[in-house]
């Protein structure tokens, strides 16, 4: 059965026949059907397709989007804290719909549930928001789906400032297109997206950057780049949250153009807008406004006008129409109360109004498909989208985040410079003082202890801003069905790993030589083999604490301690067999300790000839002659080593697991 015939006595031109013929802006009547389905079926051959097309699920397209939504109300729970539930209604039995081709702006004053409601049409609802009623997009309850055919333009641009616009859109297009999609059509379609949305001449400037000298795109090309961004699914419908904030009154008036020329191909957009200048008002073709939660009136905005005016709200001729509108729907300071009935008066009046009802036959148009038809899962496996292999999507990833390393100095080239003088500064105070006698004993420790820690605190410490800051972008890409949690987590851990590696090898080279630590190739070896375990440990545990915390000055509140225990179990301040058996096994989390007891063993083990004091002549006086005394002394056991070094790897997986646990448990929680 066509979706759009049924045995019902219903009219279907009634149904049709949305808007009425008062308004100043017709909707096109389009007719996709022919085009898109040859589309959708033309070289679907060895996995490969001509165009990034809509046809990711078969119904979706066909014949464009209708969404309609009946008895819909939201709550949003206030006290997320805890297990208690408190929730606040948002928005109170909403009723709508939304056809083919149309430019629906949704307006109303400030709190009136615009965000929240549009958000709840499009799938993409915040954490602690519960949703009841019926939302349906061509007849079917929406769901994950809406990911692949809907686009979603946030209030708020979040971008990875480093890239170029260039990068940001293949970086988008390689993970929201069809795998099947070759790479020649890719860049046909992001040089199509480029020159539609005027980003051609900055094709290559920096989204954002604090680099000096470097170009980077304004505001309003910020705003036409997220367009851009989702325009690269060719969308058959789109969200839009305040798409002109920010915007001056020409370029908010081109880009509500651009939506238009948008919508006469047959997308459905819905937009919630703010103050719209009385230009910008007339240029859509129906308007929902929205009162305290409840839909005041739903039609174009003449007849919206006209239906205030039939309720005693004339709008003046001097006056802008969407100022009026949202002035009178708004709960004035002062006479709340006052304020109330009148909103609650002039949405009793919609809802008996025949707005009202067209909207009314709609809606009940579509759920009466939806409980006539029966849709199946494997109706739309036939035409869904086949999203990248997860390598691609890794290696994606991953390059978005070597880029972003490599052009922040912050991050990289001042670590480098920083660990170059921190060696030669380190290797010049202990030069020539790590002989074999006692005192070269506590200067070779000392060395070691230096060559620790440096690859421990700094690096921990600088990693902990890399999830809180990165959070907002993770959760909004990972809505949209960009990536999971653990492809995320497993491309920033991959990232860190050239500098990890790169930065204590140049560390050990300057310092270990400077300070004359033992010539031989194995201790050399080993020596550098814990310093790159140690840094990579370190940072581990930076992100487990960077992931478990939602803000660097809570991660810093609390791994301060834990810094205290690493330091205090190390080996060098105490001697590890006099440590109390109630805190020793403390020691067993500190690298630190597994570390410094590997490298001491390589720079002791075989030592025969320590020469004891021979100015100070008292038999009280400890007197080491052997390496093996001194790894005793320290409570160092020379069996150890491999040992040391497994407990290292250990630590590092831990720590990475962990940090990813907290990580999926933050994203399962913001849901």
């Amino acid at each position: 059965m066509s979706r759009r015939s049924s045995s019902s006595s219903e009219s279907i031109p009634d149904v049709i026949a949305f808007s009425s013929d008062s308004s100043s802006t017709e909707r096109p009547n389009i007719d996709r059907s022919s085009t898109v389905e040859k589309s959708m079926t033309a070289n679907v051959k060895n996995d490969q397709i001509e165009m990034p097309l809509r046809g990711y699920s078969k119904w979706a397209p066909s014949d464009g989007c209708t969404l309609v939504w009946r008895d819909v109300s939201v709550y949003a729970n206030l006290d997320r804290s805890t297990n208690n539930c408190r929730l606040k209604r948002i928005i109170n039995n909403s009723s709508g719909a939304i056809q083919p081709g149309t430019l629906m702006a949704l307006m109303g004053s400030s709190g009136s549930g615009k965000s929240t409601l549009m958000s709840a049409l499009s799938f993409r609802n915040p954490a602690g928001v519960t949703v009841q009623g019926d939302i349906l997009l061509n007849g079917r309850k929406i769901g994950p789906f809406m990911n692949d055919i809907s686009g979603f333009v946030y209030q708020d641009d979040l971008f990875i400032g480093s890239l170029t616009v260039m990068e940001h859109l293949s970086f988008m297009a390689n993970l929201r297109l069809d795998r099947r999609i070759s790479k020649l059509q890719k860049c046909k379609l992001i040089k199509d997206l480029l020159e539609k949305t005027g980003l051609t001449a900055c094709s290559n400037y920096r989204i954002g950057s604090d680099d000096i000298g470097m170009k980077v795109l304004s505001g309003g090309e910020k705003k036409r780049l997220a367009f851009a961004s989702e325009l690269l699914i060719n969308p058959a419908i789109l969200f839009c949250d305040e798409p002109t904030t920010g915007l001056d009154s020409y370029s908010a008036q081109q880009l509500v153009g651009t939506l238009l020329s948008l919508a006469g191909t047959g997308t459905t957009i819905m937009c919630t807008i703010h103050q719209p200048s009385s230009q910008l008002f007339s240029m859509f073709h129906q308007v929902t406004l929205l009162a305290d939660g409840r839909i005041a009136f739903i039609g174009t905005p003449n007849q919206a006008l006209d239906f205030f005016a039939g309720n005693g709200y004339i709008c003046p001729e001097t006056y802008n129409p969407a100022d009026f509108l949202i002035g009178t729907l708004a709960i004035a300071p002062g006479s709340e109360n006052a304020s109330q009935k009148s909103v609650n008066r002039i949405c009793d009046q919609y809802a008996v109004s025949e707005f009202a009802g067209r909207i009314n036959v709609l809606t009940n148009f579509e759920m009466h498909i939806m409980e006539c038809e029966e849709f199946h899962d494997t109706n739309y496996n036939n035409y869904q989208l086949r999203r990248p292999y997860w390598p691609k999507t890794l290696f994606w990833l991953c390059y978005r985040n070597f880029l972003t390393i490599i052009r922040d100095p912050t991050i990289q080239t001042l670590r480098i410079i920083q660990k170059i003088v921190i060696a030669l500064m380190a290797g010049l105070c202990f030069f020539g003082s790590a002989e074999l006698t006692q005192r070269g004993i506590q200067s070779v420790q000392g060395a070691v202890f230096i060559m620790i820690t440096e690859n421990t605190f700094g690096p921990m410490y600088s990693v902990l801003a890399i999830f809180p800051q990165g959070f907002p972008l993770f959760l909004r890409e990972k809505r949209s069905g960009l990536y999971n949690t653990v492809l995320y987590y497993l491309a920033n851990v991959i990232a860190l790993i050239p500098g990890l590696i790169f930065e204590p090898m140049i560390f050990v080279v300057i310092a270990y030589f400077l300070a004359g630590l033992r010539e031989s190739l194995n201790a050399f070896l080993i020596t550098m083999l814990a310093s790159i375990l140690v840094i990579n440990v370190a940072t581990s545990c930076g992100l487990l604490f960077s992931t478990a915390f939602d803000s660097v000055a809570l991660a810093m509140a609390y791994i301060v301690p834990f810094d205290y225990i690493l330091m205090m179990t190390s080996g060098a301040f105490i001697n590890l067999s006099s440590v109390s058996k109630y805190w020793s096994w403390m020691q067993y989390l500190s690298w630190l300790m597994y570390a410094n007891e590997a490298i001491s063993i390589v720079q002791w083990e075989s030592i025969q000839n320590i020469t004891c004091f021979t100015d100070i002549q008292d038999d009280d006086l400890p007197c080491l002659r052997t390496g093996e005394e001194v790894l005793q002394h320290y409570s160092f056991v020379p069996s150890n080593l491999q040992r040391n070094l497994w407990c290292l790897v250990i630590l590092y997986v831990s720590f990475n697991g962990l940090a990813l646990f907290f990580l999926w448990k933050r994203a399962r929680k913001m849901r």
